[in-house]
């Protein structure tokens, strides 16, 4: 089972994105979790200096930028 993590703020695309998340899974019937992460010292344990991110299985999938529905589910189906 993989584990994704969206890492944000609360801000309007983080939640955007974490929507896109929830319902690729949903629409798909996939078996993960999802993890929401605010905490900034633990998404700085990612090293990353941009958000929104997406992390599957503890690997940063994507920054800042906003994937689509198409390619969330190739990240996730990988």
């Amino acid at each position: 089972m993989k584990n994704i993590k969206v890492l944000g703020d609360g801000c309007e695309k983080y939640n955007a994105l974490t929507k896109m998340v929830t319902e690729v899974v949903k629409e798909n019937n996939l078996k993960v979790t999802i993890e929401k992460v605010e905490d900034y010292i633990m998404i700085m344990e990612y090293n990353i200096m941009a958000i929104p991110a997406l992390a599957i299985d503890n690997i940063i999938a994507t920054k800042k930028n906003f994937p689509s529905k198409e390619e969330i589910l190739t990240m996730l189906v990988a």
